[in-house]
């Protein structure tokens, strides 16, 4: 499996680069690290694909300085490493800002994105009072010292794996027993995860100006705030279209691999051939 190193201001990213044909890169969500697409890209790649994924800054075996930095500019990074001008975006919850917002700012380093239960910046959609309680008690786990991160991990699996409310055998015990192992690394003594920067700018004000085709995915099991983003982007963005499943919550390409390879091999027909 190819593996390059790509080096950042302040930082160090951990890259695979896998298969031949058009280039599509994968960014993961922030409760993951490349792992997480490690399905979906064996999919992708068999199916013709040329996959590239890699470790965020602080996750896996990406490692940072204790600096702010920005997931765009990360992403620019490894398309210029990789020889790659334009691929085919396909990112999870923080890794779908961060694709949609590289098409928005850098428009000719996209052919089309897939957010998977990705946010928009500048959308702000009310949550339940179940999600404010949780978000709550997120906050002051991560905020509380010394760390309880094993409360985190009981937490991040609740919400974002189970699905708020969802019963605990909803989902494979490996996909819970990989997010605690993620977030026992994340949370380690000494660990260095930098500081993301946040949007780079305000998508939901901009996204009817995204050139380039954009597929939403998400899932009614996910937070409740997921779907109503989905379809916003579905009805703003001039080439924008909604996959929402009943059954699914936020780490949809673990969930359901094949399903989501069926939909981003789709747009990828529809794109032809792009490098």
């Amino acid at each position: 499996m190819p593996t390059i190193h790509v080096d950042v201001p302040h930082g160090r990213l951990h890259v695979l680069d896998e298969g031949d044909g058009p280039p599509a890169v994968l960014v993961h969500a922030g409760i993951a690290d490349l792992r997480s697409w490690d399905a979906l890209a064996l999919l992708l790649v068999s199916a013709g694909l040329r996959v590239i994924r890699f470790d965020a800054r602080g996750h896996g075996a990406s490692v940072t300085d204790d600096v702010e930095f920005s997931h765009v500019d990360d992403l620019l990074a490894v398309l210029d490493a990789c020889g790659v001008q334009r691929a085919l975006l396909v990112g999870n919850s923080r890794g779908g800002y961060a694709a949609l917002e590289t098409a928005l700012v850098h428009p000719g380093r996209a052919v089309g994105v897939v957010t998977v239960a990705g946010g928009l910046s500048g959308l702000e959609l009310p949550l339940t009072s179940d999600e404010e309680v949780l978000f709550a008690e997120m906050d002051a786990l991560e905020e509380a010292e010394p760390v309880d991160v094993e409360a985190i991990a009981d937490l991040d699996v609740r919400v974002w794996v189970d699905g708020p409310g969802q019963p605990t055998d909803r989902v494979s015990s490996d996909i819970r027993e990989y997010v605690r192992e993620v977030d026992r690394a994340l949370y380690a003594p000494g660990r260095v995860r930098g500081r993301w920067r946040g949007p780079v700018v305000d998508a939901a004000a901009q996204i009817g100006s995204l050139a380039v085709p954009v597929v939403a995915v998400a899932g009614e099991l996910d937070v409740s705030d997921v779907v109503p983003t989905a379809r916003y982007v579905a009805e703003h963005a001039p080439r924008g279209s909604a996959v929402v499943w009943p059954d699914v919550a936020h780490l949809i390409g673990m969930e359901q691999p094949a399903r989501l390879a069926d939909v981003v091999l789709a747009l990828a027909d529809d794109l032809g051939t792009w490098s």
